[in-house]
């Protein structure tokens, strides 16, 4: 089956057996979260750094080529190898005041805990709107997270019981899967919704994901543009690129 699809912002829902969703900018604006937590510890990390390296400022265009969509101790160690900065792996349990590719991703976690914690979060009306449609279609879903913190966000959004699975970066690790750009969470959570890549569609914000999703062999892989920009998403293999997940709505749904 080929993967290519229409040019067109429409989708036929219908025509697919499960829909794969990535979360953190796709469902809900939590990536802009992740964004400022990101920056924060880094920023910080980079000022008190006193080794070999670069340690000019981290910025937007950093998160988009070596953070977005990946796992968190991956995002660091991507990052750090960016600047030419060496660090010991450290271990999981590592405080954020250490040193170590896993103490800087344990500090930025906790900062992204305390913002959610504090704020909240409310899902896209566009990305609610898609899921209404597709409860009515009956269609099942999954999210596809490279997040820890993907069953608190969805509790924070009340959106937990929308979804058939929710595969995040703890059930990656305990089933010993790679995290995206690789497409073994997508893979897995097809085959838990008794789907295949062939009749399933992923939903993606991140140039990792969507490369995951093209790499999956997926029949359908949507961009979702909320920085990453149409070209970048479409050079990482979205077959298409909207900019709202309402625009794919059925004339008739679209925006309610």
């Amino acid at each position: 089956m080929t993967s290519a699809q229409p040019v067109s912002s429409s989708v036929a829902w219908g025509d697919y057996d499960a829909i794969l969703f990535d979360l953190d900018g796709v469902v809900t604006p939590t990536a802009e979260v992740h964004m400022r937590a990101w920056a924060e510890m880094f920023n910080a990390f980079l000022t008190a750094f006193d080794g070999a390296g670069d340690t000019s400022p981290y910025a937007d265009a950093d998160y988009f080529a070596h953070v977005d969509g990946k796992p968190r101790y991956e995002g660091v160690a991507d990052f750090l190898a960016s600047r030419g900065i060496e660090l010991p792996e450290g271990s999981d349990d590592d405080p954020g005041t250490e040193q170590t590719v896993k103490g800087l991703g344990n500090r930025k976690n906790d900062a992204f805990n305390e913002v959610l914690e504090r704020d909240g979060v409310t899902a896209y009306p566009g990305s609610v709107a898609l899921l209404d449609h597709l409860r009515d279609l009956g269609k099942p879903l999954a999210v596809v997270s490279s997040s820890a913190n993907a069953p608190a966000v969805l509790a924070a959004a009340g959106l937990a019981d929308r979804f058939v699975t929710v595969v995040d970066g703890r059930v990656a690790k305990e089933l010993g899967l790679p995290g995206k750009p690789a497409p073994d969470t997508f893979l897995h959570a097809a085959e838990v919704l008794g789907a295949t890549h062939a009749t399933s569609v992923v939903l993606e914000d991140a140039v990792s994901g969507v490369k995951a999703g093209r790499a999956g062999g997926f029949v359908l892989v949507i961009g979702v543009d909320r920085g990453a920009g149409v070209q970048t998403l479409t050079d990482a293999g979205a077959d298409l690129v909207v900019p709202d997940l309402a625009d794919t709505l059925p004339r008739d749904r679209a925006r309610g």
